[in-house]
């Protein structure tokens, strides 16, 4: 589902964010990306959806090879993608529910379908009943499982997702875990890189560590 081939990313000034990545996600597996404050976990992250591009190697998603896409493509690739970034990006002008509807919107999505997708996917994370609230009278779990909803609203084939128990508590972070296992439970293919490996160790199939930017096991 996802191939890195001697992947490689430099930053202008001669910074190496990432060095001779290879490694495999097969379709349906949890992977947790682990390793140390600037190892290079976000790059790496960054570079399945196309929205950093390798300097060398390829980076392979779904049978494209994401390296070589056209910008135009990019948007397309990205619908069978569901992202959870650090800082959510989430839209506090609108609601619950609008937020949710976004990407739906965006791709075009007939009225009825979407809104009975975005209740679908409050309904997953726990929000049902939060739909018309704003985000800033979310707690911060909340926020996240928002964040979360709408990253599976558009049902991805993988979902990645950079800290996601970044900052909640510890029996919040392990909702959120568990919540990630039960997508993947239902074919999602999930990578997430986190510091919290302890709270994502009963559902992972594999880890991958890096260390300065290099794959360390």
């Amino acid at each position: 589902m996802i191939r890195f081939e001697g992947v490689g990313k430099r930053y202008p000034g001669g910074i190496t964010a990432l060095a001779e990545l290879t490694f495999a996600v097969e379709s349906g597996e949890m992977v947790v990306l682990s390793g140390h404050s600037g190892a290079g976990k976000s790059t790496l992250l960054k570079l399945i959806p196309a929205i950093e591009r390798p300097s060398s190697g390829s980076v392979v998603v779904n049978g494209q090879n994401v390296s070589q896409l056209k910008r135009a493509a990019v948007p397309y690739l990205r619908r069978s993608i569901g992202m959870v970034f650090q800082d959510q990006k989430l839209l506090f002008d609108r609601n619950v529910f609008d937020n949710v509807l976004l990407p739906l919107a965006i791709a075009g999505a007939a009225v009825r379908d979407a809104g009975r997708r975005v209740r679908a996917a409050l309904d997953k994370v726990g929000l049902l009943e939060r739909e018309k609230a704003m985000p800033v009278a979310l707690s911060g779990g909340e926020q996240q499982r928002l964040a979360i909803a709408r990253a599976v609203v558009a049902r991805p084939a993988i979902l990645i997702a950079d800290e996601p128990t970044a900052h909640l508590d510890e029996a919040t972070a392990a909702d959120i875990a568990a919540m990630f296992h039960a997508f993947n439970q239902v074919g999602v293919t999930v990578l997430i890189a986190t510091h919290n490996e302890s709270a994502f160790a009963p559902y992972m199939t594999r880890r991958l560590s890096l260390a300065h930017g290099r794959l360390a096991s």
